[in-house]
């Protein structure tokens, strides 16, 4: 009987993952059995998927090695196989901002890698990345750009804001200048030791500007970045008392309290990160050790997480939550949820998804321990005293 409902979800994945871009037939089923894997060992141990294989290979290292091929496969283009899996996803997204966040994550101290995410509900969906052998997570722009490039190759069609999200690691103004190319809005932290300029030449130092005081902010319109001269960007500047550190944004559109809020959002790629990691898929006891092996890698842990957010979603809007949550409000992911969803179905029986969709707009139920610390997030910013200057 397991076997019986393990071979439905084999089956439903075959479904969901063939948009016509496979060249071969074996490699989308080969895709499907590493999913499974992953899905119901929790782990991208290549040994700990041997179990759950479906196809003409019986011996446990046959297995194993045709999952080891699939990886080191370079005829194996997983950006031309993710991109119409992606584009549906957003199919349903409507026309609500598109926050993608921008970051880096270590491996062994040896890999780099550099991931574009979709900001969805408290958490973040790969959108496009690269791995790189590089013993630092601070990368040179020369070294990401082709990533951002290849993400607005797969958003471009969809005529949506677009806004990036980045850290200050990425505070640079070739970054800034391809937002714009790309028709992007960008909300990017920057040091404090950036200068800034009027236009009539006036130069400031952005700590200089910060306020001093804890909860004030500061909103600078019209300045010019660095020494170049970039600009005109917005800034906001505050002092937060609760984490007691000092903010600076850098944005393309004028800036104010609602700023701060949107560059939170960024947070949730660290989210996806650890969802590869220790809460989720155990990247790091991979034995993996070539950078294009670990991009492909990295594309089924992609895949299961929209696969099982885009589950969670599902779980969600047809009022099912409580079936496997027991939370009073949501307190688990989507991606828990529909991991859990998953779990059942396979115990208890049920359908799975006949496609994935993520939508748009605020969360319908976000994740909270109780409304009283809901609701404290939200007049959190509400508390700032706020002033402006204009650079003009």
């Amino acid at each position: 009987m397991e076997k019986t409902k393990n071979y439905q979800l084999y089956m439903s994945l075959l479904e969901l993952l063939d948009k016509g871009q496979w060249k071969d037939v074996r490699h989308l089923k080969t895709c499907a059995n590493m999913l499974i894997g992953l899905i119901l060992s929790s782990t991208v141990s290549l040994t700990k998927w041997i179990p759950h294989t479906f196809g003409r290979h019986k011996i446990s290292q046959s297995v194993q090695r045709r999952y080891i091929r699939w990886l080191e496969n370079i005829y194996i283009d997983t950006r031309v196989i993710y991109a119409p899996l992606i584009a549906e996803a957003l199919s349903k997204w409507g026309d609500h901002v598109v926050y993608l966040a921008f970051d880096t994550s270590m491996l062994w101290n040896t890999f780099c890698i550099i991931r574009v995410s979709i900001v969805y509900r408290g958490r973040a969906i790969p959108l496009a990345w690269k791995v790189i052998r590089h013993k630092s997570s601070s990368v040179a722009f020369k070294e990401y750009k082709d990533v951002l490039i290849e993400a607005e190759s797969i958003i471009k069609g969809m005529n949506k804001r677009v806004i990036l999200l980045a850290d200050r690691g990425f505070a640079d103004t070739e970054l800034m200048r391809l937002c714009k190319q790309f028709g992007w809005g960008f909300r990017i932290r920057i040091k404090g030791t950036f200068k800034v300029y009027s236009k009539k030449g006036k130069e400031y130092y952005v700590e200089e500007l910060c306020p001093k005081s804890p909860n004030k902010a500061l909103f600078v319109h019209n300045a010019m970045l660095t020494k170049e001269k970039y600009g005109p960007v917005h800034l906001a500047l505050a002092y937060d008392k609760e984490s007691k550190e000092k903010w600076y944004i850098a944005s393309n559109d004028i800036t104010s309290l609602y700023t701060f809020e949107e560059y939170g959002l960024r947070f949730d790629i660290e989210e996806n990160f650890l969802d590869d990691k220790s809460n989720g898929f155990q990247l790091e006891s991979s034995l993996i050790n070539t950078s294009k092996a670990l991009e492909r890698l990295c594309f089924i842990t992609a895949v299961a997480t929209l696969y099982l957010v885009a589950q969670g979603t599902e779980v969600v809007k047809q009022g099912k939550r409580r079936l496997i949550d027991p939370h009073w409000f949501r307190g688990n992911s989507y991606m828990r949820i529909g991991w859990d969803w998953v779990k059942a179905i396979l115990a208890k029986g049920g359908k799975f998804l006949s496609r994935m969709y993520l939508y748009g707009g605020p969360d319908p139920e976000p994740a909270q321990a109780s409304k009283k610390q809901g609701g404290k997030r939200k007049k959190r910013l509400a508390n700032f005293e706020c002033n402006i200057l204009n650079l003009e």
